[in-house]
């Protein structure tokens, strides 16, 4: 099924189009979650809250719009709003958020182990540094690069789906990196 086409079985709520919808999107939008949120439980969540909003909301897509640059918002503004109520409750115990970095959640796509062991202590470092960084970036400048970096994103893509400028994005992704 083509991008049209899953366009056109979404807005008839056709059930066989948004399962073929969710698998093409759930690892993009699971991931997009995990690395702004920090962890695999708040991820689920989060990513759960997407697609409940995309099957609820679906009728506030543009036809003329790209499908994934809408996806990519919804997840964008479910994971600020997941961060905003999480500010507001106590941050979880030291050891929680220890044990769920020393177990790769924030970078599975890197979980894979190089075969030189000295390669996988070095790529996991980079990883923490690189975590570790982007805990102190602000959730504009976080998505950005990740979408970039990790996604593969066009900066002009990254512009649509986070509604900022060219110019914006690049300021973004200029601070952040």
């Amino acid at each position: 099924m083509d991008e049209a086409q899953l366009i056109d079985g979404l807005a008839r709520r056709d059930q066989s189009a948004f399962r073929e919808f969710v698998e093409i999107y759930k690892k993009r939008v699971y991931f997009l979650a995990l690395d702004m949120v920090g962890n695999a439980v708040d991820a689920d969540d989060v990513s759960q809250e997407v697609f409940l909003k995309v099957h609820r909301s679906f009728g506030t897509f543009k036809k003329d719009a790209k499908l994934s640059s809408w996806v990519y918002r919804v997840a964008y503004n479910a994971c600020i709003d997941h961060i905003r109520k999480r500010e507001l409750t106590p941050a979880p115990a030291g050891d929680e958020v220890l044990e769920s970095r020393v177990h790769g959640e924030v970078f599975p796509a890197w979980s894979a182990a190089p075969a030189d062991p000295g390669r996988a202590v070095e790529t996991a470092q980079l990883q923490a540094r690189i975590a570790r960084a982007l805990d102190r970036v602000s959730p504009q400048e976080k998505a950005v690069f990740l979408l970039r970096h990790y996604d593969e994103l066009r900066l002009k893509e990254i512009a649509e789906t986070l509604h900022l400028s060219i110019g914006s994005g690049k300021s973004y992704l200029f601070r952040a990196i």
